[in-house]
C-alpha cells in the first residue's frame, strides 16, 4: 500500500527525525515492494511523472544527516532562512536547499505551497508524529492512510510518541475525519479517511 502511495504521490515529505530512523530510505515506492518495481515505473510513466517522486526534508538544521543516502540521490531540503547556509554548505550538490520561511521551525503550510509551486500537486507524508501533528493542527491534511496490523505491541517506561505529536487537538482543535475506504489484505486492516 505504501508504495502505491508513493508510486502515486509527486513529493514525499519527511522530517529529519524520520530520515535518522531510516538510515537508508529513499522513500522511492519499490523501496517497500521491490516486487511490484516495475508495474510501480509503468503506473508514474503512464501518469506522466517522472521515475521517482522528489523528497522533500522538512528541518531547523539541527538533526539533520548530510550523509544520508536520500540526500546523495537528491532531495529538497525546506528549512528557514537562517539554517539556509549551514545546511547549503553541509548538503551534496544532487539535493537542493530550499529557505521556505525566518524563524526557528519551517512553516509547514508554506513549505508545501514551494512544493505546489514547483508541480507537486500530490503530496504524501511520511513524516512522524511532529510533522504530522503541525500538519494536522494547519489543516494540511486531505486524506488519512493509516494500517491496522496483526502484531501487537506495547510501551515500556519510556514514552513513545503518539500518531501526532507536539500539538493539542482536543478539545480545542478538533480534526473529524469520513472513512472513504478499507481494504484487507494477510491479516492488515487499511484504512483511508477524508
Amino acid at each position: 500500500m505504501v508504495g502505491l502511495l508513493r508510486a502515486c504521490a509527486d513529493a514525499v515529505v519527511v522530517g529529519a527525525r524520520t530520515m535518522l530512523a531510516s538510515p537508508r530510505g529513499l522513500w522511492r515506492p519499490e523501496g517497500v515492494f521491490p516486487a511490484a518495481a516495475e508495474a510501480f515505473a509503468e503506473l508514474r510513466a503512464a501518469r506522466g511523472r517522472p521515475a521517482h517522486p522528489t523528497v522533500a526534508v522538512v528541518t531547523a538544521g539541527r538533526s539533520l544527516d548530510p550523509v544520508h543516502p536520500v540526500l546523495a540521490a537528491g532531495a529538497v531540503v525546506m528549512t528557514t532562512d537562517t539554517a539556509a547556509p549551514a545546511l547549503r554548505a553541509a548538503v551534496p550538490d544532487a539535493s537542493e536547499v530550499v529557505a521556505v520561511n525566518g524563524g526557528d521551525r519551517v512553516d509547514l503550510a508554506r513549505a508545501l505551497d514551494v512544493l505546489r509551486a514547483r508541480g507537486h500537486a500530490v503530496v504524501l507524508s511520511e513524516a512522524g508524529p511532529t510533522v504530522f501533528g503541525s500538519l494536522l493542527a494547519g489543516g494540511l491534511v486531505d486524506e488519512l492512510f493509516v494500517t491496522i496490523s496483526p502484531l501487537v505491541a506495547g510501551r515500556g517506561a519510556a514514552p513513545r510518541p503518539s500518531l501526532a505529536d507536539g500539538v493539542e487537538l482536543l478539545p480545542t482543535v478538533r480534526e473529524e475525519s469520513e472513512l472513504a475506504s478499507v481494504r484487507v489484505a494477510g491479516g492488515h486492516l487499511f484504512l483511508r479517511y477524508r
